[in-house]
């Protein structure tokens, strides 16, 4: 199976850079048949 993954720094904006990429992840899995998983970790404990 075809897996994305964005994973955005929880300690920053978020930027049209981050969008693009995100985008770009999902167009891929969603044209080869796959997952896009969206990750967000909590670092600032």
């Amino acid at each position: 199976m075809f897996v994305t993954r964005f994973a955005p720094s929880p300690t920053g904006y978020l930027h049209r850079g981050h969008a693009f990429s995100a985008l770009s992840a999902h167009e891929a899995a969603r044209a080869a048949g796959g997952r896009f998983i969206l990750r967000i970790e909590d670092i600032d404990t």
